[in-house]
């Protein structure tokens, strides 16, 4: 089954619609087939961007994620936007 690597980056950030709130903002920053090149880029984002969390996955392409047990994704909660 093929798959593919992919990091996420979880951070907080001015609300665009009041800036005088935080949002969690979750993204996905970086697809690869080579574990080699995910591990690097995770690297050189995490040291670039400390206060951001970056998350490394790996996934079977042409998959419905939501069918997993378990699938891309951060948790952001109200002590995180402060």
């Amino acid at each position: 089954m093929k798959k593919v690597r992919m990091i996420l980056c979880g951070s907080v950030e001015p609300s665009s619609q009041n800036q005088s709130e935080n949002v969690g903002v979750v993204s996905v920053v970086y697809v690869s087939e080579d574990e080699q090149n995910v591990k690097n880029k995770l690297e050189e984002l995490q040291e670039a961007n400390p206060d951001n969390f970056y998350m490394e996955y790996e996934v079977p392409m042409d998959e419905d994620l939501t069918l997993l047990e378990h699938y891309p994704s951060i948790e952001i909660s109200k002590e995180d936007l402060r």
